[in-house]
C-alpha cells in the first residue's frame, strides 16, 4: 500500500512537456514543462478566484436582485413602510386601550386620580377587583363637611343619592333661556363676550367632539357618577375624544355656529343616568 501511495505521488509530480511548433517549418514555438500537480494547483487557485469575483458582485452590485428569493428595492421600502405602520397601529390601540379604560373608570364612578392614572397608562388591568370601604368615623366627618358646604354657592343640590357636585363655571355671562324640560330645551343658554373661553365643570373624559349641522361645535365630557355635560355652539374645539379635562380647565371657544345660534353664546347641558338637570340648580352664572 505505500508504495502505491508513492507510485502515485510520483505520478503527480512527473513532468511532461507542452511544445506550440509550426506546422511549416517544424519551428519550435512555445513550450511548457509541467506536471500534473502544477495543473492542481493552478486550477484551483482559478477557481477560487472565480467564486471570490463572484461572491463579490453579487454582494456589492445589483445582480444580487436576480437571485430567486433576495428582496428587491420596491420590497426592502414596501418592508419598511410596513414596520412604521405596525408601530403607529401599536401606538393608536395603546391610545384607544387608554381611552376605554378612562371610560369605564368613569361608568363605575372612579375618582379623578384614578382617572389621571388610567390616561397616563399607569394602572393595570384587575384594578376593579379592589374594593375600598369607609370607615365610620371617615364617614361621619364627610357627613358633618357635607352638611356644613350644602348651602355654599356653586356646590350641587342633594339629590336622593346623597351625591353632592362642585361645579366649576362654564363660562361668565348673562342667561338669555333658561331650561324648560316642557319645550324640549334641555339646557341655559348664555351669552358671553366674543372668543370667551368655555371650561369643563368637573374633571372627566372627552366622550365627543363633532360638528352638527343645528348645534355648530359640539363637546361631553363623561364625569363620575353618570354626569355628562354638553357645550354647544363652539367656534373652535380644544380639545379631542378620549382627553382627560380637570375642572375649569379650558375645552372649547365660545361661537355661533349652528343652524339654533342667534348670536355669540354657550348652550350649555347637565345630564345624569340621562335625565337632563337644570344647570341653573347646580351653577351661577354670572
Amino acid at each position: 500500500m505505500a508504495k502505491e501511495k508513492v507510485k502515485r505521488w510520483e505520478r503527480l509530480r512527473y513532468k511532461y512537456k507542452l511544445s506550440v511548433v509550426n506546422e511549416t517549418s517544424y519551428e519550435e514555438v512555445l513550450k511548457f514543462r509541467l506536471s500534473r500537480l502544477h495543473v492542481l494547483m493552478v486550477l484551483s487557485v482559478l477557481a477560487v478566484l472565480l467564486v471570490s469575483l463572484t461572491i463579490l458582485l453579487i454582494a456589492f452590485t445589483d445582480l444580487r436582485e436576480f437571485i430567486p428569493g433576495y428582496p428587491d428595492r420596491n420590497m426592502r421600502k414596501m418592508m419598511a413602510q410596513n414596520a412604521i405602520r405596525v408601530d403607529s397601529l401599536t401606538d393608536e390601540v395603546m391610545k384607544r386601550d387608554r381611552y376605554l379604560n378612562a371610560i369605564q373608570l368613569v361608568l363605575n364612578g372612579a375618582d379623578s386620580s384614578y382617572l389621571q392614572m388610567a390616561r397616563n397608562g399607569r394602572l393595570k388591568a384587575g384594578y376593579d377587583t379592589v374594593h375600598f370601604e369607609l370607615s365610620e368615623q371617615e364617614s361621619a366627618f364627610r357627613a358633618e363637611i357635607e352638611e356644613q358646604e350644602r348651602f355654599n354657592l356653586g356646590l350641587g343640590i342633594k339629590e336622593q343619592n346623597k351625591d353632592y357636585y362642585h361645579f366649576f363655571p362654564p363660562i361668565e355671562g348673562v342667561v338669555t333661556q333658561v331650561f324648560d324640560e316642557k319645550k324640549r330645551h334641555y339646557g341655559t343658554d348664555i351669552v358671553a363676550k366674543a372668543n370667551a373661553k368655555v371650561a369643563a365643570v368637573l374633571d372627566g373624559v372627552v366622550v365627543f367632539t363633532g360638528w352638527t349641522v343645528k348645534t355648530g361645535y359640539v363637546i361631553q365630557v363623561q364625569h363620575a357618577n353618570n354626569l355628562l355635560s354638553i357645550y354647544k355652539h363652539n367656534s373652535i374645539l380644544l380639545k379631542q375624544h378620549g382627553d382627560y379635562v380637570r375642572a375649569g380647565e379650558v375645552v372649547a371657544v365660545v361661537g355661533n355656529t349652528g343652524e339654533e345660534s342667534s348670536g355669540p353664546h354657550l348652550h350649555f347641558e347637565l345630564w345624569r343616568a340621562g335625565n337632563p338637570l337644570n344647570p341653573e340648580d347646580f351653577i351661577r352664572f354670572k
